[in-house]
């Protein structure tokens, strides 16, 4: 009896190890500094938690950043726009898509100077843009499908602070932007000229998406669908006490309540449930005709068109670029 017990109580004491190993010491997760519902995650410390790991926050500029810290191998889980995410995986980068943090409605919008009332104003003007972005995506999108002249618009790529720099020297009439930097524009003279939801008639999906290592997925991949269930715990959290989400993460963020406010309203959440459908990521067997992979698709012929990456690179399908076998299954977790 007392050689079972301690054989018992030696395998519940390997299980232990065994889960704590399935864990990393240290999560490093990527977000720009723009309100998110994931920020309610780090102001109480439950993706900590959650994943049995300590979490480095690091914090990036734009999508672009977010890709150079992918290439050097200096972050794990990244949450940027579909623009980016498309250009990394054309130029192979060992990363794949995991989910959809927020579907972007009027969180990133153009905004003009006075003269400009609608989107044909901006032809000959100067018009700056966070360059290899959602934004820059929306307004390249904008200007093709309301057949504007794009050889009389200014086109300047600046980074967000940047272009409220420039704004505010007069250099530039309108800027197409995220919060909180749109709210800057606006609060200096600005106003909404156009939004990225206004594109959706005309077919185009355009996100914020979660994105991971390929090792990292496979070594931890328990962590990953942990991260993804935090995403939906927060989602919820926001729709349940709007107020009260964003009051959280104005202060985590260094914003108004109101631009918080602002910026989650601003997006759409699909589910966990719905992402793991055709209608988004797939159910791992039509990953290409999924809704992501046909964004994804429509995406990189538009970066192939501008130049940003080169119509060769693309690949025949996106089976190796999205992967929705790690939200499938933090939706069955959250049931």
């Amino acid at each position: 009896m007392k050689k079972s017990l301690c054989l018992l109580l030696a395998a519940g004491s390997l299980w232990t190890n065994m889960t704590w190993a399935a864990s990393p010491e240290e999560v490093r997760v990527a977000y720009s500094g723009g309100s998110q519902v994931l920020m309610l995650a780090k102001a109480d410390g439950s993706l900590d938690k959650a994943l049995n790991s300590k979490v480095k926050w690091v914090q990036f500029a734009s999508g672009a950043d977010a890709l150079s810290y992918f290439a050097s191998n200096a972050i794990d889980i990244a949450n940027f726009g579909s623009s980016p995410a498309t250009a990394g995986v054309v130029r192979k980068l060992p990363v794949e898509i995991i989910g959809v943090s927020g579907v972007i409605a009027s969180y990133e919008r153009l905004i003009g100077k006075e003269g400009i009332n609608n989107i044909k104003d901006i032809e000959g003007k100067r018009v700056a843009y966070p360059p290899n972005s959602t934004a820059q995506y929306a307004l390249e999108a904008a200007i093709s499908v309301n057949k504007l002249d794009r050889s009389k618009i200014t086109l300047l790529p600046l980074r967000p602070a940047e272009m409220v720099a420039a704004w505010k020297r007069g250099d530039i009439d309108a800027g197409y932007v995220w919060a909180p930097f749109a709210q800057q524009l606006e609060s200096s003279g600005g106003h909404q000229v156009f939004a990225t939801k206004d594109l959706q008639k005309d077919g185009y999906l355009i996100y914020n998406n979660y994105v991971v290592r390929k090792a990292f997925a496979e070594q931890y991949p328990e962590t990953v669908s942990a991260f993804l269930r935090v995403h939906q715990e927060k989602v919820n959290e926001f729709k349940k006490d709007p107020e009260r989400a964003a009051a959280i993460v104005a202060k985590e963020v260094g914003a108004p309540v109101a631009t918080a406010a602002n910026t989650l309203g601003g997006l759409e959440y699909p589910t966990l449930a719905e992402q793991g459908t055709a209608a988004w990521l797939g159910n791992g067997t039509q990953t290409t005709d999924s809704g992501i992979g046909k964004a994804l698709s429509k995406t990189s012929s538009f970066l192939a068109g501008i130049g940003e990456i080169r119509k060769r690179d693309i690949p025949a399908n996106w089976d190796t670029a999205i992967n929705s076998e790690y939200i499938r299954k933090a939706a069955v977790a959250a049931q």
